[in-house]
C-alpha cells in the first residue's frame, strides 16, 4: 500500500479507554490475543501495540508516524522539542480529568518540603521528571527506578515516592500524603516532524484527531427534539438560558421545531418545564459526536 499511516495505541492502562473512544469517533479497534497488531476498520491505517511510557520514543524516531500516549511521557524521554502535538485528549482510565505526579510520604514522615529531600531515597517510574524537578529545588537525593508497586516502599524501601494519581485514593488507602505536585498530564496526540510534514499523513491524521475530538465532546452531551406551537415559542426558548436552540418550521404553519443540545444532567429538570411551557412530542436521542 502506497500510504499507510503508522498509528501507536497505547497498551495497559489506556488501552480499553483508548478503543471505547476509537468507538465513539467512528474506528473499530479490535484486539486480538496475544498480538501486538490491533486491527482497525482502516486500511489506509496500521496499528501497533505500545506502552505509553515508550510511545514518543518511536514517533521521535520515525518508526511510528504517531500515537497517544501521555504528556508526562513525552516529558519523561525528553521528546518535547522531537513530536509534534496535534492535539490534547483529557481522557484516562478512570475519568476524564488530568492525572498528577505527585510526591508523596507516609503520613508519620517527617518530610514536609521538597528541601526536607536533601540526601533521601525517591522510588518512582519517572526518574528523569523527579531529577530535573529536584534540582529545579536545590535539592540533591537519590532517585530510583520503581517497576511497579510504588506505594508499597516506603518507608523501609524508600523515604518517599513519586507516583501517578487521578483520585489520590490509592495513597490513603497506603497511608500515604502528598507533599507537592510535580506534573500535571493528559493524553495527548503525537506525530512525527516527518509525517505531520508529509500533505497525505497530516490529512489522515487531522481527519482522525476531528473525530476522536468530536467523540469527546458529545460525552455527557444529548439531543432535544420538541415541537412547540408558534405562541409559546418565546417561553420555551427562554427556558434554554446559555443554549442556541434550532427553530425550523413545521408544516403547520402555527408550530415550530425547536432542536436543542444539552449536558446529560439539565434534562431531567428541564424537560418538565418545557412540557408546562407548551412543548409536546419531546425526543432526547444520544449523541456520537459534537463537531464545531
Amino acid at each position: 500500500m502506497s500510504n499507510q499511516l503508522k498509528l501507536g495505541l497505547p497498551a495497559g492502562s489506556l488501552q480499553d479507554a483508548t478503543a471505547e473512544l476509537f468507538r465513539k469517533a467512528g474506528y473499530k479497534v479490535t484486539f486480538a490475543s496475544r498480538s501486538y497488531y490491533p486491527t482497525i476498520d482502516d486500511p489506509d491505517i496500521h496499528c501497533t501495540l505500545i506502552r505509553a511510557q515508550e510511545m514518543a520514543r518511536y514517533v521521535r524516531d520515525g518508526s511510528l508516524d504517531c500515537g497517544l500516549t501521555g504528556h508526562d511521557w513525552v516529558v519523561e524521554n525528553d521528546a518535547e522539542k522531537d513530536v509534534v502535538e496535534l492535539a490534547e485528549l483529557v481522557f484516562s482510565k478512570v475519568s476524564r480529568r488530568p492525572v498528577r505526579w505527585v510526591l508523596a510520604v507516609p503520613n508519620d514522615s517527617p518530610i514536609q518540603t521538597p528541601k526536607d529531600l536533601q540526601g533521601k531515597r525517591i522510588a518512582t517510574e519517572v526518574v528523569n521528571i523527579t531529577r530535573k524537578w529536584l534540582a529545579s529545588h536545590g535539592v540533591t537525593a537519590s532517585v530510583e527506578f520503581s517497576w511497579g508497586a510504588t506505594e508499597v516502599k516506603p518507608p523501609k524501601l524508600a523515604d518517599a515516592i513519586v507516583e501517578v494519581t487521578e483520585t489520590g485514593s490509592s495513597l490513603k488507602a497506603n497511608n500515604l500524603r502528598i507533599v507537592a505536585d510535580l506534573l500535571t498530564s493528559t493524553t495527548r496526540f503525537i506525530a512525527n516532524p516527518a509525517a505531520a510534514a508529509d500533505p497525505w499523513k497530516r490529512q489522515k491524521m487531522d481527519d482522525l484527531v476531528l473525530m476522536l475530538k468530536g467523540a469527546m465532546a458529545a460525552e455527557g452531551k444529548v439531543g432535544l427534539m420538541m415541537n412547540v406551537p408558534r405562541e409559546k415559542q418565546a417561553a420555551v426558548v427562554a427556558l434554554l438560558p446559555g443554549h442556541k436552540p434550532t427553530l425550523s418550521a413545521l408544516s403547520d404553519p402555527e408550530w415550530v421545531d425547536v432542536l436543542v443540545i444539552l449536558t446529560e444532567n439539565e434534562v431531567r429538570q428541564l424537560i418538565p418545564s418545557l412540557k408546562r411551557a407548551g412543548a409536546c412530542g419531546i425526543v432526547e436521542f444520544p449523541l456520537n459526536k459534537v463537531i464545531d
